[in-house]
């Protein structure tokens, strides 16, 4: 009992006891605050009862921060490079895009033909794709970089690389281009992205045809990073219908080009032309784009075989494949797909120069994470990769 009561000593037993009931119900009473509870009664079990908290030793908090830190050291690296490559990828495909859509324009309106010199032609596009700067042959370097890097990727032996002066690429036969006799112009685009270009005075143009691109009426190489490095192609350097980086990788010690995307046709009239100067047999469609990857080879005999394309996909998946069929249960080895020009590409297609049926249906081989097999497709398919012989 808290108080002392004088009087019977039954009432005051009785007393007591209320007051004792009466003090525990308020102590337990969900509705009292705990500050008021602990005022109330301060010497209570509760108040008197203390817990011991628990916390890492400085050893254990050094040992975590050294484990988080090799862990970040070993893994920031490679996701910063493919976030690097992916902004890069992505440049380029914007860039690409819009400039497909400009040389469109300037097909469907009758003015991408008939030009006498890469000047006039950069000129007119200006209007349909802005342009910050022009540098004339002598100043490519104010446009754009000083020196390109590529490696060369050889399936015997580990890569290598080369570097090549851009003072150096004065004409269109300097970027593979031997037959324009057009000079080359650099060019600052608003979007950031720097170039050197060689215009085709041959260009023809179709304004009624939806499927012409324009792009075999230009040569370019392009930095989708502007003046900033590292300056290498197949990184932040590309190129459209360039054979500036000559040799890419190499197969049984041939050269072979950058991935071209077949996108220009071949018409009838145009093939019938060429067709032995290409070592085309008979021609086959008036949209051939599997004529159109020939021409842009400079022949036949300067596209990719079908055991090369095959030997690639050993390389590409670390295995021999010989079945013709589809071959399941593969690791593609991305460093490889990288290295040939196909960055960030889940699956493609690469043409063959030789036939499934003849003259008709080119092979292909078709490429994906976890598979490979031979394919055919008809000399109208738009979109498949092939690979020139450079040497």
């Amino acid at each position: 009992s808290l108080c002392n009561f004088t009087g019977h000593p039954e009432a005051i037993a009785e007393g007591s006891q209320k007051v004792d009931e009466m003090l525990k119900q308020v102590q337990n009473d969900k509705y009292v605050s705990e500050t008021h509870r602990k005022n109330l009664f301060p010497y209570s079990p509760i108040t008197l009862f203390t817990s011991k908290k628990a916390a890492f030793t400085l050893a254990e908090v050094l040992i975590t921060l050294a484990i988080i830190g090799i862990v970040a050291a070993m893994t920031i690296p490679t996701l910063v490079a493919n976030y690097q490559t992916r902004a890069w990828s992505t440049s380029a495909s914007v860039f690409e895009r819009k400039l497909e859509e400009a040389l469109r324009q300037m097909n469907t309106q009758q003015v991408l033909a008939g030009y006498k010199s890469t000047a006039d032609f950069v000129n007119a596009l200006g209007k349909y794709f802005k342009i910050n700067k022009v540098c004339n042959n002598n100043e490519l370097t104010s446009c754009f970089t000083d020196k390109i890097t590529w490696e060369v990727w050889d399936i015997e032996k580990d890569t290598d690389s080369d570097t090549i002066d851009i003072a150096t690429i004065k004409t269109a036969a300097d970027l593979g281009q031997e037959d324009w006799n057009s000079e080359t112009v650099g060019v600052q685009f608003a979007n950031g992205t720097t170039g050197i270009i060689a215009y085709n005075p041959d260009c023809r143009q179709e304004p009624f045809s939806n499927q012409f691109t324009g792009t075999s009426c230009i040569s370019l190489i392009y930095d989708t990073d502007g003046l900033k490095k590292p300056n290498s192609f197949n990184k932040d350097i590309r190129g459209i219908n360039s054979f500036l980086h000559s040799c890419v990788f190499k197969i049984d010690k041939t050269c072979f080009s950058a991935p071209f995307k077949a996108m220009e046709s071949l018409s009838s009239t145009d093939c019938e032309k060429l067709k032995d100067d290409l070592g085309i047999k008979e021609c086959s469609s008036p949209r051939d784009y599997w004529g159109g990857a020939v021409r842009t080879c400079g022949g036949i005999n300067k596209m990719a075989t079908d055991s090369q394309i095959r030997a690639l996909a050993e390389a590409i998946y670390g295995t021999t494949i010989k079945e013709l069929g589809r071959v399941e249960g593969l690791d593609m080895k991305e460093e490889i797909v990288d290295a040939i020009g196909l960055k960030n590409k889940y699956s493609f297609t690469i043409l063959s120069n030789e036939f499934a049926i003849e003259y008709t249906h080119p092979l292909c081989r078709s490429f994906s994470p976890g598979y490979t097999y031979q394919c055919n497709t008809t000399r109208q398919g738009e979109g498949y990769y092939f690979f020139c012989v450079t040497n």
